[in-house]
């Protein structure tokens, strides 16, 4: 859509990508304006020094203005760069040359030119450009990108709405800053897909001509305190009762968020980033009881509103990449006209097909989770779909942080191809508050996906918590940092790699070098890899396979599964499938029968926990005390501070091992020597705890509401941890329940 058609779509708006007129924003302090200054002079600068082809490009124009502020920054010579465009070659590649003291640039894209130039700003932020090879490069995985649940108002949430992380940042999906903000971090981690997921987006984001009443004016969030006892299935997510305090974030009329959103998909656009809106089904947030609209799936008018909400989605944005849609988690599993896949089609395929119809040659991509549905009903359904149609599928479940090859998948490759390709959603509900770093666990995860014959790409991310502005730090900046920035390092790692994983340590260690000059980077990188292990370690060990199941920063359920786990819980739990790990009662089994042990027993994943949380350890500690100047920066004190505690919690999965392992003997056996042992291990369990819970509280709020376990509170969990040493001293001997011949459905389109 031209500037021109959408002022005739929208009249009276103003077309702008500027800031200065919007009200979310702060006053302009000193420090803004001397940032902004900077940055004009270095842009200004940059556009003498780097030469671009075409010169109009935001893209190559961002890759300059990172040249140059490298060079500022650093206080180094600027080099004599080009960075051009010639469109041939593999999209997002690039190739390097050098000759005598300049560097040419040669993208088969614009985004390909982009990210060689940030190469060259790179290398010389590093102090490396002498070290800057000539080379050709392209992406190893063609999509890569972030999952974001994003709560866009009371009226129409997002799957995790009831969670304190989600309200913190309602007002920030409404915020150009934070967009570019964070489009620019993408860029530069090479991550060049955004994945916004929302149970019912379009009463915030389009004018439906059909349903006029249906859009929403105003953004509004509420002040009435949340809870644990929501639906986990999205349901009731917005209640009557919400409405008795409502806050005003943001007076907007439809037209002007339709604006809004035309800049947001244009920033998205000049950082090489494809944005698509992802949705469960079925809801009908900010829409229900208008023009006779219900959540029911036989509903007429129910089925035309949501055709018609998608064609305007398409006609509105022809920024937009593609949809995402789910089969659930509300739809009646029917096997008449009104099946999931029928209803699908009807209204997301149709309401397609009718926006392509007006925009003949527009490439639509349509992504289809494979979650609550089946591949052939898919394909039976949009056998006329307009356009690619890729495929969706929860490769770690919802645990990146556990195994590098999470086997799930396995049963459903041999159905992919090159013409029915999947999107891999790698969950990250494990880690929420610390900040990762180790590069050979995600290097190894990334160059064991499925090959681009079979994967279309993947999109990262969690559902318990926000990646927007971090919500929790004691010591935050202002503004809140946006997560990608405070987890900064795993963002590059996951990024970066998932671009190129042949990219060396050396280059990961000289960045944490620059990034801490205070301490000796390869010790902080070692301790820090070491302390990144603990949460795969255990997590492989003690499995819990959707969110809802397990947090392990907190050892924790929701309270409507199990709540906190005990040690009963960890001898009757199970290990990851695939994971080549014993679980308690298999190892009791073959200790006692005298048979070999066909794989990692409980006391060796003991020991790796303990292994790695010394390590991290006793780095932090060296660390402490090699600061150089005394004082570290804030940045690295939090960084160690996290590295604290993960060995603290790693000590304590340690010890809580070891104690369900002599408990369970003595289950078996009624000797007494085991559940005093059991008692010592448990006893040391609740120590280590205090200590984490001291580490924790050193640097976050407690309590904190998430959405998928509901209220966390680690010092006062110490009690549910000291309740497992009694547990042990009133154990009855036979009380262990017997271990399930299976422990788990074998299904490839779910889990």
């Amino acid at each position: 859509m031209s500037t021109a058609t959408f002022h005739a779509r929208h009249p009276g708006l103003v077309w702008s990508n500027s800031q200065a007129d919007d009200a979310s924003f702060p006053k302009l302090t000193t420090r803004t304006f001397l940032a902004l200054w900077l940055g004009l002079a270095a842009a200004i600068t940059a556009s003498a020094a780097v030469t671009l082809h075409p010169a109009d490009s935001p893209s190559l124009r961002f890759a300059a203005s990172q040249i140059e502020q490298a060079a500022a920054v650093r206080q180094a010579p600027l080099p004599a760069t080009t960075l051009e465009v010639t469109g041939k070659g593999v999209p997002q590649s690039y190739r390097l040359e050098r000759a005598g003291g300049t560097i040419r640039v040669v993208g088969a894209d614009a985004i390909g030119a982009m990210y060689g130039g940030l190469d060259v700003a790179e290398a010389i932020r590093l102090g490396t450009l002498a070290d800057l090879k000539e080379g050709e490069h392209k992406p190893f995985i063609a999509q890569r990108g972030i999952k974001f649940n994003i709560p866009l108002d009371l009226r129409t949430p997002s799957y995790s709405d009831n969670s304190d992380a989600f309200q913190a940042n309602l007002p920030e999906m409404w915020s150009r800053e934070f967009w570019q903000e964070f489009f620019d971090e993408m860029a530069r981690n090479r991550f060049n897909v955004l994945s916004l997921w929302n149970l019912h987006p379009f009463p915030s984001l389009v004018k439906v001509p059909e349903f006029p009443e249906v859009a929403l004016k105003d953004v509004l969030r509420t002040r009435v305190p949340f809870d644990e006892n929501y639906p986990l299935n999205g349901a009731n997510m917005f209640r009557p009762e919400h409405l008795k305090d409502v806050e005003v974030v943001r007076r907007m009329t439809i037209d002007e968020k339709i604006a809004f959103w035309h800049d947001v998909l244009q920033m998205a656009k000049d950082r090489g980033i494809d944005v698509y809106w992802f949705t469960w089904n079925l809801f009908t947030y900010g829409a229900e009881g208008k023009h006779s609209i219900t959540g029911s799936q036989t509903n007429p008018a129910t089925i035309a509103y949501f055709r018609a909400s998608v064609r305007e989605l398409l006609l509105t944005y022809p920024q937009l990449a593609g949809l995402g849609i789910t089969a659930g988690e509300r739809m009646e599993d029917r096997k008449d006209e009104f099946s999931k896949e029928r209803w699908l089609w009807r209204t997301y395929g149709e309401g397609v097909r009718d926006a392509l119809k007006q925009q003949p040659g527009r490439h639509f991509r349509l992504i289809h989770r494979f979650h609550q549905s089946g591949l052939g009903e898919i394909f039976t359904e949009f056998k006329d779909y307009p356009g690619p149609l890729d495929f969706s599928y929860k490769y770690v479940v919802a645990h990146m942080y556990a195994s590098t090859t999470p086997p799930f998948i396995q049963p459903l490759l041999k159905e992919l191809s090159k013409d029915r390709r999947t999107w891999l959603t790698v969950r990250n509900d494990d880690i929420y508050s610390f900040r990762w770093g180790d590069p050979q666990f995600a290097r190894d995860f990334v160059k064991a996906m499925p090959g681009p014959d079979m994967l279309a790409g993947f999109y990262m991310g969690p559902d318990g918590y926000c990646w927007g502005r971090e919500a929790m730090d004691l010591e935050p900046q202002t503004p809140r940092q946006l997560v990608m920035q405070k987890q900064w390092f795993s963002f590059m790692l996951w990024g970066r790699l998932s671009y190129d994983p042949a990219l060396p340590d050396a280059l990961f260690q000289r960045t944490v070098a620059v990034r801490f000059p205070e301490v000796p980077a390869g010790k902080l990188l070692a301790a820090w890899s070491a302390a990144s292990r603990v949460f795969p370690e255990i997590t492989r060990f003690f499995w819990g396979n959707i969110d809802l199941k397990w947090m392990p920063e907190a050892c924790l359920s929701h309270p409507s599964f199990k709540g906190f786990y005990t040690v009963r819980h960890f001898i009757e739990g199970e290990i990851m499938p695939g994971s080549g790990n014993l679980d308690i009662r298999e190892w009791r089994e073959r200790l006692l029968q005298r048979q070999p042990m066909n794989g990692t027993t409980p006391l060796e994943v003991a020991a790796n926990l303990r292994r790695h949380a010394d390590a991290a350890l006793a780095g932090v500690v060296e660390l402490r005390g090699a600061v150089s100047p005394p004082v570290p920066s804030r940045e690295l004190r939090l960084t160690l501070g996290d590295m604290e505690a993960f060995a603290r919690i790693g000590h304590y999965y340690a010890a809580k091992i070891e104690g369900a392992c002599e408990l369970a003997l003595f289950d078996a056996t009624a000797q007494p020597e085991h559940r005093e042992a059991a008692v010592k291990h448990l006893e040391a369990a609740l120590g280590h705890w205090r200590a984490y819970a001291t580490a924790y509280t050193r640097q976050y709020k407690q309590p904190l509401l998430y959405n998928r376990v509901g209220w966390v509170d680690i010092p006062k969990l110490a009690g549910k941890v000291a309740d497992d040493i009694q547990a042990a001293r009133d154990w009855k001997p036979g009380s262990v329940k017997p271990r399930p011949a299976a422990t788990r459905k074998s299904s490839i389109y779910g889990q």
